[in-house]
């Protein structure tokens, strides 16, 4: 295995990693009214409101009674991209 590609996916994998942290963050203080205009609020807003709302739009079930899981489905899909492009490499 090259050591490049090694390289770049476990680059990868920390991002998706980090990215996942955000969408948990974001999700927990999302149950806490926060001033929105708080930096590290439209911070978070600006890395995770896009992804919500393509999940929104693509699977509209996802609002079930007034509780949006929208992150979980995003994790669990980073979780699959992830596991998908480990296992991929190490094969």
């Amino acid at each position: 295995m090259s050591a490049l590609i090694f390289a770049i996916v476990h680059l990868l994998h920390s991002v998706i990693t980090l990215y996942i942290w955000v969408v948990i963050i974001s999700a927990v203080l999302s149950f806490v009214q926060l001033d929105p205009r708080n930096p590290i609020i439209e911070i978070l807003n600006r890395l995770t409101q896009p992804a919500f709302a393509f999940v929104r739009q693509k699977i509209p079930f996802v609002v079930f009674s007034g509780i949006d899981l929208s992150p979980i489905v995003i994790i669990l899909g980073l979780q699959f991209i992830d596991m998908f492009m480990m296992r991929s490499i190490m094969m």
